[in-house]
């Protein structure tokens, strides 16, 4: 069976436990490339992870962003959003259909 995780800061990835995703508390470069990887080659099939962390990896997304599995979706972190999540989302779809149908 498929898991689901979240990776970023503690304030902002506390509360996913209560919905059942496995919690990763982790905001260091290296460990944060090694966990995604360590979760992709665990089952894992969808990783949330703060825009703020996931800018401290972007090689390590990137190189995920043409498997199938895991999908990595890049969510707000506490202190606000920057975009880097819905930009992120306008790349895939317009992969995926051809045209950036969200504008």
């Amino acid at each position: 069976m498929y898991k689901a995780a979240v990776i970023g800061d503690s304030a902002s990835v506390s509360g996913f436990a209560a919905l059942g995703l496995s919690v990763f508390r982790e905001t260091e470069p290296e460990k944060v490339s090694k966990l995604i990887s360590r979760l992709a080659a665990n089952d894992f099939a969808v990783i949330y992870i703060t825009e703020p962390a996931a800018a401290l990896v972007t090689d390590t997304i990137a190189k995920y962003r043409s498997c199938k599995l895991p999908a990595i979706i890049l969510i707000p972190a506490i202190e606000g959003n920057t975009g880097d999540g819905m930009r992120a989302l306008h790349e895939a779809v317009e992969k995926a259909v051809g045209s950036d149908i969200l504008n």
